[in-house]
């Protein structure tokens, strides 16, 4: 049901953002705000709902290889969106995008987040799959196993780590690169999941755990998205 769930999703966003790009090109600035809401939306919604699968046996082998799959489908499906607030920094720090656009682009990518979080509660309440049984009374299910300051250095490392890949494939081939990208995600999501969940997307973060934004704000807007920006920031500065 959850494989099922995701895929519809895919096609569903697939079919908007091509919807998109044929009755919206005259307008750039609401076709770019939909087409970034609506990729947005999908990398949320199929990770909220992967979140839930993380205890399927066998762990974690079965959460790892689903987190590469749909990644490299997101890959493949998503081409041209960034889906990541540290992602739209870059053209704008370049001069390549305007601050205009780039701040509506940030401003759909978290309308995406709070439409995905809502869309899979509900999705959740109808209880259609064995996962979903209690996953709204979770609350804050904190991502955070170790101390704040260690949890800013993972989730900065992190960043500096996936942004100075994503800069350094742009050379490689568009199939391969899709499949080294999702290879060093999975790896990450293994070395650091247990600790701080290896988001390294503030979008992606409040969609997950607004819960535990709305209970530790400070805490978690310096883990979750002050460290990420920090890193990407970090990148382009050496570069």
């Amino acid at each position: 049901s959850s494989l099922l769930l995701m895929s519809g999703v895919v096609v569903t966003v697939g079919l908007c953002r091509r919807l998109a790009r044929r009755r919206l090109r005259s307008r750039p600035l609401l076709f770019a705000f939909l087409v970034e809401m609506f990729s947005t939306f999908q990398i949320c919604a199929c990770t909220n709902e992967l979140s839930l699968l993380g205890n399927v046996e066998p762990k974690p082998h079965t959460a790892l290889t689903l987190t590469y799959g749909f990644t490299v489908l997101h890959g493949l499906t998503l081409a041209g969106s960034a889906c990541n607030p540290c992602g739209t920094l870059q053209p704008m720090w370049g001069g390549g995008t305007s601050p205009r656009m780039g701040a509506l682009k940030i401003a759909a990518q978290f309308v995406a987040a709070v439409l995905a979080r809502v869309f899979m509660h509900f999705i959740w309440s109808l209880e259609m799959a064995e996962t979903h049984l209690g996953a709204l009374s979770q609350g804050c299910s904190s991502p955070m196993q170790t101390t704040e300051m260690q949890a800013f250095c993972i989730e900065l490392l992190f960043s500096v780590v996936f942004q100075l890949a994503v800069l350094r494939a742009e050379s490689v081939n568009p199939k391969y690169r899709v499949h080294l990208i999702a290879l060093l995600i999975t790896m990450l999501v293994y070395a650091g999941g247990n600790l701080t969940g290896a988001i390294f997307n503030p979008a992606l973060a409040f969609s997950l755990h607004a819960d535990c934004f709305y209970d530790k704000f400070l805490s978690y807007s310096l883990v979750y998205w002050i460290a990420p920006c920090l890193g990407k920031f970090l990148i382009l500065y050496v570069f």
